[in-house]
């Protein structure tokens, strides 16, 4: 029985070698293979294409343009239309490798770029081209560096499956580089800008490649069960060392880092292409300072300079010395200073490392990259946007920082290196950091372990910077989810509050409107001002103005007060009968609404029939204007009163009537009294009302105490801003006009928002700019010795 020749997918392992039971067994064990393989590997890409959506919808949500954000959008609708298609042709392809594969056929798998029509408008896809080859190649080297154990096993065991053939990580059926290839030939499908395409890629990074390794386990048990070379061992190649990107310059005799140091976590060509141009322009500068002979003259000037091993033996002696360095940045106040002891103490390390070190000087090349990591940590030991703390734990990373800009020259100009996002990082934890926010100390120290990790593992694998970032990460995020939840108590504890002074603000003025200018008996001010105001109270926060309750309440104050008027005439006397039985009910329903206490509803109903009694009678009612009656109620507030209490709690205390006209109601829960607005809004309203949540604040005290406090909630009811710290707790709350006055006396500092590297590389170009300007040239470095 042959195989069907329409289906170029099914393959006929059995048909290669016939007539031998051995050969025939061979490839059943493929197909065993393939099946095992094939169906995970497929279930995995699915898992990504379900998280697409997810992961675009929240990149348009954070993207800073409306052109960006249809990007996105139209990203998503091309995956939901043609994603049956890709992933069709990616299990198409995969099952062809296989088939290539058993037919030996399959090709070493290349990410090279595809070539391009001879058109010189074709620029942006040959670039485009290049990126994506970037992207596949680098999530390839990080994933068969990861899996070397396993993956060798399964090329071994397959190369005795095919009768002895060599089978490698780039052409096994299952390896990461065939299946980058696979995906990236599916997903041409897709009409897409590159910034989507790099994205899906980096979700196939994480869904797909990240899942291979239980795949090849399985694989390897299954194939151990069937008796293929059980007992194979792990020999990891001893010439399979990636060669380093362009731009890396490695130490003679070093091998280069492993893959997984210089793959980018996410790859942003925009964003590395601007940082690129800053890096390039920073270099122009610093070459600038050498004089006409620039680095060419290095040789004719100075003789041999010293090698990159020289530099990076002298800085690793240098870290091992943490302890020293951290008396050093506690005892050197002045960041320049500290910073050019640095490079004094680097300069006396190689001299004393190489005997010959008369003659020898540092590269201007190497000149200039100590200096520039010099700058940085300058730059960082005086950023105001770190506590001093931080400068000092920060300031102890500028010598394993200075070996990774002389092993990579990416650390400037890639936003994505490992080394750079560990320092943004950290920075942006230690911006919210507080004493008072960090009473545990547990941010403080695990940004500290972090410090002291790198010191004492990094000696030339950047991959140490890769897992702290993750390991640091996970603590954020962790510490972030309590940090809401917290936050978002605080913003509803506030949101409470003032909803609940808003509605005694309409109770008052409700009140106030009916009462004001009449003189009324005192147990008429007494009714409305206290127990009919608090159920006003509680009718507006639970029913709403619209409500028939409401109307009801006010229906009932209108007729109350009506009630409580001389009458003259017979009908009027008539009307005030008939009405008396409704009035009764209506109050004793407010009353119980509002938890009145029995014995207060029957002395107060005692009063009133009393009180009607005798206005039918014709007798004289002594009566008082709300200003007479509030000036000989006013008391002081009951010492430790809950401001957050309920409305039915505080019906026996201080009336909304009496709190509106007093002004208490509008000083509760107010962190300090606020300044009277100005007619004009000044340039610190206006920074003031352009604050977003999300932004830092540095609050000082009188005292010169700092309080660090994030921008939380802007109230919709008041406009007042909610300050909370790290923990999500509440710090204080500040109207526009109150932070705006403290911006402009210097109690308020708004921190900044871009990323510590970023800011610090923009500073060291300015700085650059102004003292090529004033001295084009500075002198070279001392030659050593």
């Amino acid at each position: 029985m042959t195989a069907p020749k329409d289906n170029p997918n099914v393959v006929d392992l059995q048909q290669r070698q016939p007539g031998t039971a051995a050969t025939d067994r061979l490839g059943d064990l493929l197909k065993l293979v393939r099946g095992v393989s094939l169906k995970r590997i497929n279930a995995l890409v699915g898992t990504l294409f379900e998280n697409v959506d997810d992961a675009l919808f929240d990149l348009a949500e954070r993207a800073g343009s409306n052109a960006v954000q249809t990007e996105y959008f139209d990203g998503m609708r091309e995956v939901r239309k043609k994603r049956q298609l890709v992933e069709r042709l990616f299990q198409d392809q995969a099952t062809k490798a296989f088939t290539d594969f058993a037919d030996g056929k399959l090709k070493a798998a290349r990410t090279e770029v595809s070539p391009q029509p001879a058109s010189g408008g074709l620029s942006l896809v040959d670039d485009t081209e290049l990126e994506e080859s970037l992207a596949v190649t680098s999530m390839v080297a990080k994933a068969e560096n990861r899996l070397q154990r396993a993956l060798y096993q399964v090329n071994q065991r397959l190369s005795v499956i095919i009768g002895g053939g060599k089978v490698e990580d780039n052409n096994n059926p299952i390896g990461p580089a065939v299946l980058g290839n696979a995906f990236r030939s599916a997903i041409r499908e897709f009409e897409v800008n590159v910034q989507v395409k790099l994205i899906i890629y980096k979700l196939f990074d994480r869904y797909v490649m990240t899942g291979l390794e239980p795949i090849y386990d399985e694989v390897n048990v299954e194939l151990i069960r069937a008796g293929v070379l059980p007992q194979v061992r792990h020999v990891a190649p001893t010439n399979k060392q990636p060669a380093p990107a362009a731009g890396v310059r490695l130490p003679p005799g070093a091998a280069a880092p492993a893959a997984t140091t210089s793959a980018p976590t996410y790859y942003d060509p925009a964003a590395d292409q601007l940082q690129a141009e800053i890096y390039h322009t920073l270099r122009s500068l610093l070459a600038n300072r050498h004089g006409p002979e620039g680095h060419a003259g290095d040789a004719a000037v100075g003789g041999i300079g010293f090698s990159p091993t020289d530099l990076l033996s002298a800085l690793t002696i240098l870290q091992s010395q943490s302890a020293v360095a951290q008396a050093r940045a506690e005892s050197v106040a002045d960041a320049a200073q500290a910073v050019q002891q640095i490079k004094r103490e680097l300069l006396d390390q190689v001299n004393k490392l190489s005997g010959d070190a008369k003659d020898k000087r540092v590269s201007s090349a190497d000149e200039d990259t100590i200096d520039l990591v010099g700058m940085l940590f300058e730059y960082i030991l005086q950023d105001r946007n770190l506590p001093a703390q931080m400068q000092a734990l920060f300031g102890r990373l500028q010598i394993p920082y200075l070996k990774v800009a002389i092993l990579d020259k990416h650390l400037f100009a890639q936003k994505s290196h490992p080394a750079r996002r560990l320092l943004d990082l950290l920075a942006d934890a230690g911006k919210s950091w507080s004493e008072e926010s960090d009473r545990d100390h547990r941010l403080y120290e695990r940004i500290k372990a972090c410090v002291e990790t790198v010191l004492r593992d990094f000696d030339d694998d950047v991959g140490v910077f890769e897992r702290e970032l993750a390991s640091f990460g996970d603590f954020i995020d962790q510490h972030k989810k309590r940090a809401e939840l917290a936050e978002q108590r605080a913003a509803d504890a506030t949101r409470g509050r003032e909803k609940l002074q808003a509605a005694r603000r309409t109770a008052a003025r409700e009140i106030l409107k009916r009462i004001e200018d009449r003189n009324l008996p005192p147990v008429v001010h007494s009714v409305l001002s206290r127990p009919w105001a608090n159920y006003l109270v509680l009718t507006v926060l639970r029913q709403g103005e619209e409500s028939d309750e409401w109307k009801n309440a006010l229906r009932f104050a209108d007729e109350f007060v009506w009630s409580a008027q001389p009458k003259t005439t017979e009908s009027e006397v008539t009307r005030l009968r008939a009405l008396l039985p409704q009035l009764e009910k209506a109050l004793r329903h407010g009353l119980a609404t509002v938890a009145y206490h029995d014995s207060d509803v029957k002395q107060l109903m005692g009063e009133l029939s009393l009180f009607y009694k005798r206005l039918l009678d014709g007798q004289k009612i002594e009566t008082k204007t709300v200003k007479e009656v509030i000036a000989e109620q006013v008391t002081p507030a009951t010492p430790g009163e809950d401001a957050e209490a309920p409305a039915p709690a505080v019906a026996a205390t201080q009336s909304p009537v009496e709190e509106i006209v007093l002004g208490s109601s509008d000083a509760e829960g107010t962190a300090e009294s606020e300044p009277a607005e100005p007619v004009e809004e000044d340039e610190f309203v206006q920074a003031v009302r352009a604050i977003k949540v999300g932004t830092w604040i540095e609050f000082i005290d009188e005292n010169e105490q700092r309080e660090r406090a994030k921008l939380s909630w802007i109230s919709p009811i008041s406009s007042k801003y909610l300050f909370v710290n790290r923990r999500g707790l509440k710090v204080c709350d500040k109207t526009v006009h109150g932070l705006a006055a403290e911006l402009r006396r210097g109690s308020a500092v708004v921190l900044e928002e871009v990323p510590l590297f970023d800011r610090a590389l923009d500073a060291i170009v300015a700085r650059l700019r102004h003292a090529g300007d004033e001295a084009p040239a500075t002198p070279p470095a001392p030659q050593a010795g």
